[in-house]
């Protein structure tokens, strides 16, 4: 995160990185590299996808691959069901999983021209990124995924 002061950047110090020093964002770290903070922002509809167990996000993407918003609609139930997602902390179960059916119908209702085809495959590859990565946090083992 950069702040302005008089029309000029300045990057706040990170401590306790990985690297185990100091550094300030796009600085130069020993070996020539340059350390560089990078977060991704959701929209809400891809924030609302729900982590699920790993073999249910390989069954919802199995099935968007051939019935273009069947495995998203199914997802939306998994919310009901206890599923996490980046967004029930800001706006409730209820609204997550309404946000989820959206998602499949636009899948569903955009298939005709391919444009929902391909997006039910990428939202089915996020729910098993997003598997793995959950059960890389729960096993404890780093997230190099």
């Amino acid at each position: 995160m950069a702040q302005t002061e008089g029309g000029k950047e300045q990057g706040r110090v990170k401590t306790g990185d990985q690297l185990g020093a100091k550094t300030a964002a796009g600085a130069p770290i020993a070996g020539g590299g340059v350390v560089v903070e990078v977060r991704e922002k959701k929209g809400p509809l891809r924030a609302a996808i729900p982590t699920m167990p790993f073999p249910l996000a390989v069954i919802c993407l199995f099935l968007n691959t051939f019935i273009p918003g069947l495995g998203t609609f199914i997802s939306a139930f998994t919310v009901l069901c206890g599923a996490r997602s980046e967004l029930i902390s800001e706006r409730g179960v209820c609204c997550v999983f309404w946000l989820n059916v959206a998602a499949a119908l636009i899948q569903i209702l955009t298939a005709v021209i391919m444009v929902g085809w391909i997006m039910s495959i990428f939202w089915g590859m996020d729910m098993v990124i997003l598997a793995i990565s959950d059960g890389y946090r729960d096993q404890g083992l780093p997230q190099d995924v």
